[in-house]
């Protein structure tokens, strides 16, 4: 992904990299349709099945998921179990720790609180500040 972004192709890769499938990896991915679940993976999952099934559509709390999708950090049997994972991009999960990961995104854009964690001294400190809220949840300034 990162030679694709920095090489030449990068700027076809944009135009083929939009899209909801594939919907599961397989080794013998290739081209856009594997570049595309990479991308979908880093930057657009939230819920996939206990076989690895993406579900994309879906954005809300867990529970809030259709049956038979759970949030992908919960899928039994994951390869990354044993990785401490730190990431965002979710703001209705909001914070959580657990099942091996921080999700830090608190809303900050729709008036929450803009988190971060410390982590280089292994405290795993969470320091929040408030957010006036700059959009509201349907994209128009509050």
């Amino acid at each position: 992904m990162e030679s694709v972004l920095r090489g030449e192709q990068f700027h076809d890769f944009l135009e083929n990299m939009y899209g909801n499938k594939p919907r599961r990896w397989k080794k013998n991915l290739e081209g856009w349709d594997r570049l595309r679940f990479i991308v979908n993976c880093f930057t657009r999952l939230r819920y996939c099945s206990a076989d690895g099934r993406l579900q994309l559509a879906d954005k809300g709390h867990p529970g809030s998921q259709q049956e038979g999708y759970l949030p992908w950090f919960m899928v039994p049997d994951r390869k990354s179990r044993d990785d401490q994972i730190v990431f965002g991009h979710w703001s209705t999960l909001g914070l959580y720790l657990g099942h091996g990961v921080r999700s830090i995104d608190t809303g900050c854009l729709w008036g929450g609180k803009l988190t971060a964690l410390r982590i280089d001294d292994g405290s795993e400190e969470i320091i929040s500040i408030n957010c006036p809220g700059e959009r509201t949840p349907t994209g128009k300034k509050a």
